[in-house]
C-alpha cells in the first residue's frame, strides 16, 4: 500500500510541481499560446482550435498509450534506481574538497553593492551550462551506435504529446539523471567555492527564474502535433517547438539536427541546425526496420538490450577476424 501511495505522489508531484516539465501550469500555458496562434496566426475560429488542439487522434494514438504506459512504469523503475544514483551533493562535495586543494583559482570578496547580483548570475550560468550538458548528451546519444539503441526508443514515436517526454528507456533516464548530478554540482561548487555562502536560486514558485519562463512559455508544445515556428533569425537563437518537431521528423534530411533544448546557439555553432522555414514535418518516428514494434511496451525495454549485443558481436567478430587475417599474413 505504502508502495502505490508513492507511485501516486510522484504522479501528482509531476503534474502539481513548478519545477516539473508537465505541471498543469505550463500545459495550461500551452494551450493558451495554441489557441492564440492557431486563431490570430493561422485565422481558424475557435471550434477549429479546440478540435486541433485537442485531437483524440493523437492523444488516443495507440502511440500515444505507449507513452502513458512508460510514463507510469519509468516511475516504478526510477523510484528502485534512484537511491543508488549519483547526486549532485556528492558531486558538489567532490568538486569543493578539489578547488580547496588548487592555488589557480581562489574564492573572491565580491563588493557588497554588487552582491544582489550573484544569485542572477547563478542562475543563468547554471542555466545555460545545464542546456549546454543537455545538448552535448543528446548529440551524443544520436552519434555513438551503442547510445542510440537506448536512445531511439524515445524517437520511435508516431505521434507527439507532452508525455512523449516521458517516452525514454530506464537507461536513458540514468544517463540524464547523472548529467544533471554532473553538472549542478559543478556548478553550486565552484560558485559556493568563489563567492561563499551569497549564492542561491532565483525562483518563481519554487522552480528556477529560467526554467519558470521556458516551460510558461511553450516548452511543452515541443513535444506536440501544433506547428509553432520563429522568425528564422530568432531560430539562431533559440529553438522553436517546430524545429524540435523538425528533430523528430523521418525524414533523412531532418536526422541529426536541432539536438538544443533551449538554445539553438549550441546547434549554429556545430552545423546541426536546421529552421522551420521549408522543413514542415508531415510524419514522425524512424524507420520501420530499425523500430518494427513501436508500440509494444516489452519491446521498447528489450530492444535496446538487443541492439546493443548485436553492436558488441559485431565488433567482437570484427576483430576476431583481422586479428586472424594477420596471423595468416605473418605466417605466410
Amino acid at each position: 500500500m505504502e508502495f502505490l501511495t508513492q507511485i501516486i505522489d510522484t504522479i501528482y508531484e509531476n503534474f502539481f510541481d513548478p519545477k516539473k516539465r508537465v505541471f498543469v501550469g505550463y500545459l495550461l500555458s500551452a494551450i493558451l499560446i495554441s489557441f492564440l496562434w492557431l486563431c490570430i496566426v493561422k485565422k481558424k475560429n475557435l471550434a477549429e482550435c479546440f478540435h486541433k488542439i485537442f485531437d483524440k487522434n493523437i492523444f488516443f494514438s495507440k502511440s500515444a498509450k505507449a507513452d502513458y504506459f512508460l510514463f507510469i512504469i519509468n516511475i516504478i523503475i526510477l523510484m528502485f534506481l534512484s537511491p543508488v544514483l549519483i547526486t549532485q551533493l556528492a558531486i558538489a562535495t567532490v568538486v569543493f574538497e578539489y578547488l580547496h586543494s588548487q592555488t589557480l583559482l581562489m574564492p573572491i570578496n565580491s563588493d557588497s553593492h554588487y552582491q544582489f547580483l550573484i544569485p542572477y548570475f547563478f542562475t543563468i550560468t547554471y542555466f545555460v551550462l545545464d542546456d549546454l550538458t543537455k545538448f552535448i548528451t543528446h548529440a551524443l546519444m544520436h552519434k555513438i551506435p551503442v547510445l542510440w539503441e537506448i536512445h531511439k526508443t524515445h524517437h520511435s514515436a508516431r505521434t507527439l504529446t507532452p508525455i512523449t517526454i516521458f517516452r525514454t528507456h530506464p537507461l536513458e533516464g540514468v544517463i540524464f539523471v547523472i548529467r544533471s548530478a554532473l553538472t549542478q554540482g559543478v556548478v553550486i561548487a565552484l560558485f559556493y567555492y568563489i563567492y561563499g555562502d551569497n549564492i542561491t536560486f532565483i525562483t518563481v514558485l519554487g522552480a528556477n527564474l529560467m526554467s519558470f519562463w521556458f516551460h510558461l512559455l511553450g516548452s511543452n508544445l515541443r513535444h506536440s502535433h501544433i506547428w509553432i515556428n520563429y522568425w528564422n533569425w530568432l531560430e539562431k537563437i533559440f529553438i522553436s517547438p517546430a524545429q524540435h518537431q523538425i528533430h523528430h521528423s523521418i525524414k533523412k534530411e531532418h536526422h541529426n539536427k536541432n539536438f538544443g533544448v533551449t538554445f539553438a546557439i549550441w546547434d549554429y555553432v556545430f552545423g546541426t541546425l536546421c529552421t522551420s522555414k521549408d522543413n514542415e514535418v508531415r510524419k514522425f518516428g524512424i524507420a520501420e526496420n530499425e523500430h518494427k514494434y513501436e508500440h509494444n511496451i516489452l519491446y521498447l525495454y528489450i530492444s535496446p538490450f538487443i541492439g546493443i549485443y548485436k553492436i558488441i558481436s559485431k565488433y567482437i567478430l570484427s576483430r576476431f577476424q583481422n586479428t586472424n587475417k594477420k596471423t595468416f599474413i605473418i605466417k605466410n
